[in-house]
């Protein structure tokens, strides 16, 4: 096949949660060092132990022989009136060789006292040294600068108040010799059986973790565009939790997908309208010859543009709040509901005189405070209080109220033309405007006003005022 005719490698599509500059962080290598390090950790402990309990089997089998010699030195002990005599060869008052690596040594003595027969450096008991009589006993010791094994034995004596004392002690070379036959046929298996242990694990680690690299490659195989759940069959149960929470953030992420795409078709729908008239009006304007229409066509274009921007102004505050919800810290600080609902009030004075339209403030008995956002919240009062004056007709009245009690509350109140009961709940959704009205507006402003007080943890309601017709809208927020 030519060059040009071979199908593209398959790039590898970078992930928008992946980290630019990951730290190394292997779950291979994590649980692989847990299992080996117990394992090097053991085996020094192991050589230890083998060590102790070879040196235990040897002493047990050189011990029998030697108690043998304190009991045949035993038996040539006899009683005269002039004392003890020991019928012992004269070689056995020097060391022999018993036989090619050992030396044994005997000795007769009285305890604490002199030496009646045998090999005179043999040391005598010490402190802490068995001293029960007519058992034989076991020590270790130095002989001549060599390590001996020492088997004793305490006799009475019936013409001296302190017991005979006869030892027998022997080199050692013999049982280290069989200690280290014992540890080498111990360890030397080990040397084999550890690296093949290594060989295992990693093998079945391998193994093990291979769902690990399915799964993650069911992933990377998806298109952009596929937020469908993962299927859990055949998917191990340590990872069905993980895919459980795959599958519930991208249903998330499907939701404010969708509702970010209705977002953007509305919102361009929404622009599309007041960008269409003013197209119209220019292309009338262009087309009128009498210069006395075009002062009313450039009110209707002036008009058109302030419309827009408004519309504009609100898709960017409602992006703002959506921004905050993801990092509900952002900028909050100690705010006074009191002093901001007064500055939003005053800023809307002029729009209510120009409607004859009484406006009223009316204050909390105490400071009212909550940690909330200062922009938002003065752009959530502004939105109440401007529909009530829009909504309201000349010669009515707004009130803006704050209370502070078991939780604090601020309360919009007009007289305008009221909302009906099956309307209350719709108006706080987006671009949803109630039929028969003519006043302008975007369907915004109540769904901006929703955003920023479930932001700030607070409900907002609309009910009927205490006029004969008008709306009350209240915000309610817990007491910091």
């Amino acid at each position: 096949m030519p060059a040009a005719d071979k199908p593209a490698e398959k790039k590898r599509r970078p992930s928008v949660f992946s980290d630019p500059n990951p730290t190394p962080n292997s779950l291979f290598g994590e649980i692989l060092d847990w299992m080996l390090a117990p394992l090097l950790l053991v085996w020094p402990i192991s050589i230890a132990a083998t060590h102790h309990v070879a040196d235990r089997i040897a002493d047990q089998a050189y011990d029998h022989v030697l108690a043998e010699h304190v009991v045949r030195i035993v038996r040539e002990l006899h009683q005269t009136p002039e004392g003890v005599v020991v019928s012992l060869p004269p070689s056995a008052a020097a060391p022999v060789p018993e036989d090619e690596a050992d030396r044994q040594y005997f000795q007769v003595a009285v305890a604490g006292g002199e030496v009646i027969a045998g090999f005179a450096e043999i040391p005598p008991l010490r402190g802490g040294d068995e001293t029960a009589p007519g058992a034989i006993h076991f020590r270790n010791g130095n002989l001549l600068g060599e390590p001996v094994r020492i088997a004793y034995q305490l006799l009475p004596s019936p013409s001296d108040a302190r017991p005979l004392l006869v030892q027998a002690a022997e080199t050692r070379k013999q049982r280290k010799a069989l200690s280290s036959r014992i540890i080498s046929g111990v360890l030397l298996p080990q040397f084999a059986i550890i690296p093949l242990a290594v060989v295992l694990v990693w093998l079945g680690l391998s193994r093990g973790l291979r769902p690990l690299g399915r799964l993650r490659q069911r992933i990377l195989d998806r298109r952009p565009d596929d937020l469908s759940p993962l299927n859990l069959r055949n998917v191990p149960e340590e990872l069905q939790p993980i895919v459980a929470a795959f599958n519930d953030m991208m249903m998330r992420l499907r939701g404010n997908l969708e509702a970010q795409q209705r977002f953007i078709s509305a919102a361009a729908h929404q622009l599309k309208t007041p960008l269409t008239g003013l197209k119209t009006q220019i292309e009338l304007a262009l087309q009128e010859k009498d210069c006395a229409q075009l002062p009313d066509y450039l009110k209707r274009i002036a008009s058109g543009v302030d419309r827009a921007a408004h519309l504009t102004y609100q898709l960017l505050q409602l992006a703002r709040v959506e921004a905050s919800h993801e990092n509900p810290a952002q900028q909050k600080e100690w705010v006074e509901l009191g002093e901001l609902a007064r500055e939003v009030t005053m800023q809307q004075v002029p729009s209510a005189l120009a409607k004859n339209i009484d406006i009223g403030f009316e204050a909390a008995a105490m400071p009212m405070k909550i940690l909330g956002v200062p922009l938002l919240l003065r752009e959530m009062i502004g939105n109440l209080v401007d529909n009530a004056i829009k909504y309201t007709p000349a010669g009515g009245s707004v009130t803006v109220r704050l209370r502070a009690g078991e939780e604090w509350i601020i309360e919009v109140e007009d007289s305008g033309i009221g909302i009906d009961a099956a309307d209350r709940e719709r108006i706080f959704d987006r671009f949803y405007r109630v039929l028969g009205t003519t006043v302008e507006g975007s369907g915004l402003g109540l769904a901006i006003a929703r955003e920023i007080a479930e932001l700030h943890d607070a409900r907002i309601e609309v009910t009927s005022s205490a006029f004969e017709r008008g709306s009350l809208f209240r915000i309610t927020f817990p007491v910091a």
